[in-house]
């Protein structure tokens, strides 16, 4: 049976850490205030564009995987802060990758794009359409968050993260064994980006200036909401329960929300993975962060079932159950890496602020 297994996996994680106390400087807050409610301690911010960020994160999976660049079919960025539109942003990374026989998609559904990206994959692989693909969760938030909003400027930081996956004939299953994507459309204004997209072009709106609407109380419901519906039909696919499942992986958006549907499908504390206090929301990058870091830090192991649930704006929502391979470790490691940046995360996101200041929309 053809399967869509992950072999490969990699992360760029920006060094530029911007710290509760950090954020303190910027309007009025405190570390208590920011932990207390969200779980985060700290967030990185990128100093490059999301192509770089993705072209390391990338390399490196395939490094894990023992591939060279050229033998990539396909090439998908799952993400919201694209580079550009026209040309799409994964046809910037196929070239600084050098993966010039690979075929580029660019694939936006918020939060959830990293996953939605996996499956997307998987699906084209199982039937036969390609044989590999490097799919990526990255996001730079930062240049389109409006500073002056506590409610949002607190929760996200920049990231990428990437698997590499290959088209197996085996009698074990591996890669994504069930899945279930939606999305509550009639709930997708509580979360909204105003400013970005082609309704603000030659409008009058200042350039470069967002303002969101984030309408905290209802996304806590319906995240919890649609990522329990989610991961009910996808196990229900598989007749089974959470306690079949060796390890859940939950979108990193806010420790409360994680707790809640924790709570909700009766996982405990020792199945469940938790790293916001290191990043925040990284959107698209968040749940493919996590299942690296979980890699890495050993909480996945050989054979291991894997429960990702996820939710993003639009709402959109995915639940994947996601059988690891065997191998744990990478096959080889390349010592490719960020160019070195000589402002702090602080400097760069007040330089941010200051340009939303002088052209409020």
């Amino acid at each position: 049976m053809r399967q869509a297994a992950i072999t490969g996996w990699g992360k760029c994680a920006p060094d530029n850490i911007l710290s509760n106390d950090d954020l303190a400087t910027l309007f009025d807050t405190n570390d208590e205030w920011i932990t207390s409610r969200t779980g985060m301690k700290e967030r990185r911010i990128s100093h490059v564009p999301i192509s770089e960020l993705s072209h390391i994160a990338a390399a490196r999976a395939l490094a894990c995987a023992g591939v060279n660049a050229d033998d990539v079919d396909m090439i998908i960025l799952g993400s919201c802060s694209f580079d550009s539109q026209v040309p799409n942003s994964s046809s910037r990374i196929q070239q600084l990758l050098q993966a010039s026989n690979a075929a580029c998609m660019d694939l936006n559904t918020a939060c959830t794009s990293g996953m939605y990206a996996l499956s997307v994959a998987s699906a084209m692989i199982k039937a036969g359409t390609i044989n590999n693909a490097v799919i990526i969760g990255a996001e730079v938030i930062h240049p389109f968050m409006d500073w002056t909003d506590r409610n949002v400027a607190i929760l996200f930081g920049d990231g990428a993260a990437a698997f590499y996956l290959e088209a197996e004939d085996t009698e074990e299953n591996v890669g994504i064994q069930a899945e279930a994507l939606g999305c509550i459309a009639d709930s997708r204004d509580i979360l909204a980006v105003n400013g970005v997209g082609l309704k603000y072009a030659n409008q009058g709106w200042p350039l470069g200036t967002t303002l969101w609407d984030f309408e905290g109380r209802e996304i806590f419901k319906q995240a919890i909401t649609g990522m329990q519906s989610g991961c009910e039909k996808a196990l229900g696919k598989m007749g089974i329960s959470t306690s079949d499942v060796d390890i859940v992986i939950p979108h990193q958006a806010n420790l409360r929300i994680i707790e809640a549907l924790a709570q909700r499908l009766k996982v405990p504390n020792e199945k469940l993975f938790v790293n916001i206090h290191r990043y925040g929301n990284m959107s698209a990058a968040t749940a493919p962060m996590a299942i690296v870091e979980a890699v890495e830090e050993k909480h996945v192991t050989s054979g291991d079932l894997i429960l990702v649930p996820a939710f993003g704006a639009g709402l959109t929502w995915s639940a994947q159950l996601i059988r690891w391979g065997q191998r744990c470790e990478p096959i080889a490691t390349t010592d490719i890496a960020l160019p070195e940046c000589k402002e702090s995360a602080l400097d760069i996101v007040t330089r941010v602020a200051e340009t939303h200041l002088k052209n409020p929309a």
